[in-house]
Formats: structure tokens, C-alpha cells, sequence
């Protein structure tokens, strides 16, 4: 049986290739960040083989346990993606049930994210085999789509600025919201297509109608706090290209102090970037997401988790953070 397993894995998990920077014909802004964002994939893959090959989800926690821990939220996102497959083409699994009760619980937010990489390579009928119970967190199924679709899919969804405009989902209250939770997915795509150089990156999102900016810097947001890449006056420039855009930034490194906070894998990049986006630590930066997320409304035609969002960007607001330019904040 285990060399069944073995043999799983090698055709389940795709090559390692897919993620470097040259084959998918993304920005180089320096070897440092070509590397960073190469290992950052390369965690991504481990994880997802790990998951592709264990027998079952309790058998991966240790396995991911072992991955570096700035990289091991990204393991443990690749492990749900391949988690949700194996649900997807084998009728009743319950992987990933079982995974986010167990190794997936501390990483809950990257587990979604990851179901939705699943989502984008299985086929329409599969959907309803993916495993997204909690009603907020849902919409991060879309993010971890939308993601997939620009790192894949890159000339379509950035260069074209395609729109999944009537893409069906299983919230009924506000369908129409799903194309915003993906732009924010592609967000946090365009910080890895343009190499994590802030001019770049800007570019891409001035190249999309100005109504998705607001979701497209809340994903940059949070994938340059996350998985990092940018210097503190780097990221000071990003926050200066952010303008009016500054409290979607805000929120969106926001949840990832909360992501990285929730699983324990606080990095000094992280402290950074919060300080910059947010005015305040990583500690603080999770304490918003949490207060914001008290006595959330039902959703509605405008979902609890863009509710949840609104509140964290006005709560940065309110804090008069978001006006300070880069120089103000030195």
C-alpha cells in the first residue's frame, strides 16, 4: 500500500517547474526575490505531495510540522488543495473535513485558500465534493481560485483582465460578490507575477478598470505582508502607490498577521509590513481582524465576510494610519 501512495503522489503532484518564475514568465526583480518567491512555490508543491501521498490527513502532520516556518503556511495550503482532489475524485471522502480538524486547524485561512486552488482544476460537476462549512470563510474558496487563475492562467486574467462575472457559487444571498472575493485572490497573485517589485506590481493593477483596485490592493496587501519579498522602503513606496486604496491594503495585511499569528509562524517580514500598512505590530494588526469579526450580521446581499472586511478597513481609518504618506511615517 505504501508504494501505492508513492505512486499517487508522482502523478497527483505537478512538476516543480510550474513554479519558477522563467516558465511562467513572471517579473525577475532581483536572484533574492526570484529565489524566495521559487521556495515559496517549491513549499507549496511539498506540502501538497505530502498530502497527495499520506494515508490519511493525521498522517501529514508531522510531515508539514518539518517545513520551515516562513513556508509553512504555504505546505499546508498545497496539502488542502491536494486534500480537496482527492475528495473531488473519490465520491464521500472526507479528507479535508478531517484535515481542518486536525493539521489543517491552526492554518484554517491558507486550508480554504488552498480548497480553491482545488477548485480550479477540477471539473464544474466536482464543486459541490469541496469542503468550505464555515460561512465566512468561504469566500477565501474563491480567493485561492482567483489566484490560481492568474499564476496559471496569467494572460487571460491580467493582461486580458478577464472577469469571472457569472461564476456559480453556493452562496445564494450574493452571488454577485464572487468575482470580487477572486479579484482578491488575483491580488495577491500579481505580487508573486510582478517578482514583488512595487513598480511593477502597480503597473499591473493600473492596468485593470479602477473599481477592482480596491480588491486588487487589499490581496497585494496581504501577499507582501504574508510571504514577503519587498524592503521597508519598498513596501513605504507600495503604500504610496495605494493612495486611496490605503485601508484595502491595510485589511488585507491584516489577515495575514492573523494567518500567521493564528499558526504561530510570526516572521520579522511580517512585523514589518504591518508596521508600514497598518501603523502597529503583528499583535495588534490580528487584534483588529478578531474585534472586527464580533457579532458579524447574517448574510445578506452584502456577505458577513465583506462586512468583516469593511470593519477592518475602517477600523485602520478611524486610526488616522492610512493617511500618513511614506515620509510621515518615518
Amino acid at each position: 500500500m505504501n508504494a501505492l501512495r508513492v505512486i499517487r503522489r508522482k502523478i497527483m503532484t505537478p512538476n516543480r517547474s510550474a513554479t519558477r518564475m522563467d516558465v511562467r514568465g513572471f517579473h525577475v526583480k532581483s536572484p533574492e526575490a526570484r529565489a524566495l518567491l521559487e521556495t515559496v512555490g517549491g513549499a507549496f508543491l511539498d506540502g501538497f505531495g505530502i498530502a497527495a501521498e499520506a494515508r490519511t490527513p493525521a498522517a501529514a502532520k508531522m510531515p508539514l510540522a518539518a517545513v520551515p516556518t516562513r513556508f509553512r503556511g504555504f505546505a499546508h495550503e498545497g496539502a488542502a488543495m491536494a486534500f480537496a482532489i482527492r475528495d473531488g475524485l473519490r465520491p464521500g471522502g472526507r479528507n479535508v473535513a478531517r484535515f481542518l480538524a486536525g493539521a489543517g486547524a491552526d492554518h484554517i485561512y491558507m486550508a480554504y485558500v488552498g480548497v480553491g486552488w482545488a477548485m480550479a482544476r477540477l471539473p464544474r460537476i466536482r464543486w459541490s465534493t469541496l469542503h468550505s462549512p464555515d460561512p465566512l470563510l468561504r469566500w477565501l474558496v474563491l480567493d485561492g481560485y482567483g489566484f490560481h487563475q492568474a499564476y496559471f492562467r496569467t494572460e487571460r486574467y491580467v493582461y486580458d483582465l478577464y472577469e469571472d462575472s457569472s461564476l456559480p457559487w453556493r452562496d445564494v444571498t450574493a452571488p454577485e460578490y464572487a468575482s470580487r472575493a477572486i479579484d482578491q485572490g488575483i491580488g495577491r497573485a500579481l505580487w508573486f507575477i510582478g517578482g514583488t517589485d512595487v513598480e511593477v506590481v502597480a503597473g499591473l493593477v493600473e492596468r485593470y478598470p479602477r473599481p477592482r483596485w480596491a480588491d486588487l490592493y487589499s490581496g497585494i496587501g496581504l501577499a507582501a505582508t504574508y510571504a514577503g519579498g519587498a524592503t521597508k522602503a519598498e513596501l513605504t513606496a507600495l503604500w504610496d502607490h495605494a493612495k486611496d486604496y490605503r485601508p484595502q491594503l491595510a485589511q488585507g495585511a491584516a489577515f495575514a498577521a492573523g494567518a500567521r499569528a493564528k499558526a504561530n509562524l510570526v516572521c520579522p517580514h511580517n512585523e514589518v509590513a504591518t508596521r508600514i500598512f497598518c501603523g502597529q505590530p503583528v499583535a495588534l494588526a490580528q487584534k483588529v481582524t478578531d474585534e472586527a469579526m464580533v457579532d458579524l450580521p447574517s448574510d445578506g446581499p452584502v456577505p458577513a465576510f465583506e462586512v468583516w472586511r469593511q470593519r477592518i478597513s475602517e477600523a485602520f481609518v478611524r486610526s488616522g494610519h492610512y493617511a500618513l504618506t511614506a515620509t510621515e511615517q518615518k
